[in-house]
Order: C-alpha cells, then structure tokens, then sequence
C-alpha cells in the first residue's frame, strides 16, 4: 500500500460515491473518496488512505461551497455514521440516489434504463420503525450507546435519544430505556457489547437483544421504560428467548394486521414502504395463475397478491417469518420454508416470480433456476444497486429489463431501493 500523504489539497468534488462520499481528483489525476462533501464543493482534504487506482481523504474545510450543499440538521452529524448525505439538500439527495442506481447498471451490467429521480419518502427524518443500536460496556464502568462514527467505525458514538432517525416513538423509548437499565446496564444482559434494536408494533416498542448471556432484570427494566412492551433475548443461533413482556404483538401493512416479531423482515420507513410495495403489486396486476414470492419475509407480497386472484407459493427461509406469513394468510397463499436457492426448482413454472433478496442479492445458482423455466415476468426488488446489477447480467440469457424505479426508503443515508420489472425473452 502506497503511504498516504498528510499534505493538504484543494479537491472539486463532482459526484456522490455509492457509500455517500463525495467523489472528487486529486492533482495527480487519482480518483479521491471524501465524506461530507458535495457536487461543487471545493474542498481541503488530506489524503488519509492510498490504493493504487483511488484514495481516500478527511475532509479539513469547505473553500468553496456547492449548490447542492445544505446545513445538517443533526448536531452529531459530524462524527455519527448512522447518516451520510445529511448535508446535501433533499432534492439533491434523490437525484444522486437515481444515479447512483443508473451508474451501477450501466458499469456492472452494460444496461443503459432511463431513471427518473428516486421517489421521496414523505417523512426526511424520524421514519424508521426498527433502529439498531450498539452497546458497549468500557472498562472504566463508562456505557456508550449508540451507532459507530464514520470516520473511525471500531468506535460507538454516544448517541440518545435525540437522534432524527427512529420514529418519536422510539426514540422517546430509546432515551427511557437508557434512562432506566441502570449504572452498567446491569439491567441488560451482560456483556462486553449487545446489539439492541427497538421495533415499533402497535401494542408499543419491543427489544431485542443480540448478544451477551445473563438476562439481568428485565421485569424491572420493562416496569421502568415507558413505552416498552417486550424484551427479547436474539441468539446468534437459534430461536429468540422472550425475557419479559408481550409474547404476540402485531402492526398494521397495506391494511392487514401482520405479526412483529424479534427478527422478522419489515421494511422501517412505512409509508415510503408502502409506496414501493403498491408499486410491484401494480407491476403484478391481477390475476389467476401461478406466482412465486422468493425470499417473501411475512408475506406482503404474497398476500396480497393472493387476495387479488393469484395462485401464490411464498418461500423463506426464517421460521419467525414463515409463522407470520401464514397467520390467517388467504387460501390460495402457500409459504415454504427453507432457502430459495433449494426450493426454487419446485415451485416453478410460475407466470410471474417476485424476489426481493437480501443485501447480498440472488444465490448464485437462483439465475440458473429461473433460466430452466421462466416466468412470463420476474419483478426484483433490491436494497443494493451492485448487487442488483449483478444479478440482471446473471438473468440477461433469459430476460428482458423492461424499467426500474428507484425508492428513497433511507433518506439521510446513501441507501437506495429499486425495483427492477422484466420480460422472458422470446425463444429463438
């Protein structure tokens, strides 16, 4: 690894990396990675990591502001990871969302789709109904916390409950409960560092905690944490353990009142949610044939489209979600356990397949069985725009990118949904 440099530069920045860095080059021609920076920004950097083909640099002042440039709201923004485009004004956030969509289909799978600006989420701050938080216990006594720094990831930014990112409802939770688990958290379970993320459902908030062993004092913590109904043991294997609290809780989705459990899938902004799901049930249409829901979580797809005249097979591979997939589900909704890649080759042929994969996209072998028998149609909902660039390349044999829509789900952040919709190839 080249040594970085400490010396300072004055950097134009031109574009918004993938991760929410301003993309700016260096004297040398080198491409330079710099949070917190804009498009039009003149921006003093030192250059702090050096690869052979690009660089990453601090940012040390902002010589000149660009047009797209906004004050943060947040007062941690400076050093908080939980957020990276806060200082770009929204409209501006949507448009390099979209791009940032259109730049990964183009450079991983040759696809030039016309894409409009992402459609806004009608909240920009306290949206999400999940947040997860990471605490740790020091060895001085001292508790942080809250999410990891941008700059610095290894360590946890002491962060309350006067975060913009939960609902006001968690986040007033949020400021109880650490108000409530006691000198050392000792109310937690014990433990170097726990992962606690808060869910909103509509008898309260639940907790679930990922980590540690001892339960300390839930009953306790519970009593004393307004707004609290239920606290959650999450093994890294294994099923949730309920400490205290309400075993069944539930939210209402696009009209159905649907399980919220420790660990099934929700998308957090609902309404920006509900947007991209009325979407691909638009795309879907009505019908009376066979279609396949891939990785379905609770089944909202499948549901629905179920109670529109669909023959529907959900498949997933979490047993959490599959329960509540199935709880009061339509007749004509049946869910699969297990994983796609397994159960896939069983459920088709299919008139439409809908899959909506992790982070990580499609196994490498989904492609492959979608190849042997295509659906008329294939709709691909994605958290991931390289991902999902891969997997379009990986399905073009077979299929045809008739468009893709691009949904703000995370605004604050660089994180982009779209839904890509395609067509089986004619046969040659």
């Amino acid at each position: 690894m080249v040594t970085a440099s400490r010396v300072p530069v004055d950097v134009s920045i031109h574009g918004i990396a993938a991760g929410g860095a301003g993309v700016g080059r260096l004297p040398s021609g080198k491409t330079v990675f710099v949070h917190r920076t804009a498009p039009g920004d003149v921006a003093r950097v030192t250059v702090t990591r050096e690869k052979p083909t690009w660089s990453q640099g601090r940012l040390l002042q902002v010589v000149e502001a660009g047009p797209d440039r906004a004050a943060p709201p947040c007062p941690r923004y400076d050093q908080c990871g939980g957020c990276t485009l806060e200082h770009l004004t929204y409209e501006a956030q949507l448009s390099w969302k979209s791009r940032i969509v259109r730049d990964a289909l183009a450079r991983i799978a040759g696809l030039d789709v016309p894409l409009s600006d992402a459609e806004a989420s009608p909240s920009r701050l306290h949206y999400r109904n999940r947040v997860t938080f990471t605490l740790r216990r020091l060895r001085s006594g001292r508790v942080v916390a809250g999410f990891h720094e941008l700059l610095a990831p290894a360590r946890v930014l002491d962060v309350g409950g006067e975060c913009l990112l939960p609902t006001a409802r968690l986040a007033a939770v949020w400021g109880s409960l650490r108000a409530s688990w006691g000198g050392g958290a000792r109310r937690l379970p014990a433990g170097g560092q726990l992962r606690l993320t808060l869910r909103e459902a509509r008898e309260g908030v639940i907790l679930g905690v990922k980590g540690g062993r001892d339960p300390g004092d839930p009953e306790g913590l519970l009593q004393d944490t307004d707004g609290l109904v239920a606290i959650w043991h999450v093994p890294g294997a294994g099923r949730p353990t309920l400490l205290a609290g309400l075993r069944e809780t539930t939210d209402e989705w696009l009209g159905e009142t649907v399980p919220v459990g420790p660990r099934a899938f929700r998308q957090v902004n609902r309404l920006a949610g509900e947007r991209l799901h009325r979407r691909v049930l638009e795309l879907a249409g009505a019908g009376s044939v066979h279609a396949v829901d891939a990785y379905c979580g609770i089944g909202v797809f499948g549901r629905a489209l179920a109670s529109r005249g669909w023959r529907v097979t959900g498949i997933e591979r979490d047993s959490e979600a599959c329960a509540a997939a199935r709880l009061d589900a339509p007749a004509a909704l049946e869910v699969r356990e297990g994983p796609v890649e397994e159960l896939l080759g069983e459920a088709l042929p299919a008139t439409l397949v809908i899959v909506n994969p992790p982070r990580a996209g499609l196994h490498e072998t989904v492609p492959e069985l979608l190849g042997e028998a295509p659906p008329d149609r294939l709709i691909y909902v994605s958290c991931d725009p390289a991902t999902l660039a891969r997997d379009l390349a990986r399905l073009a044999p077979w299929f045809t990118v008739r468009g893709v829509d691009a949904f703000d789900l995370f605004p604050q952040t660089a994180h982009v949904e779209a839904v890509a919709s395609l067509e089986r190839r004619e046969s040659r």
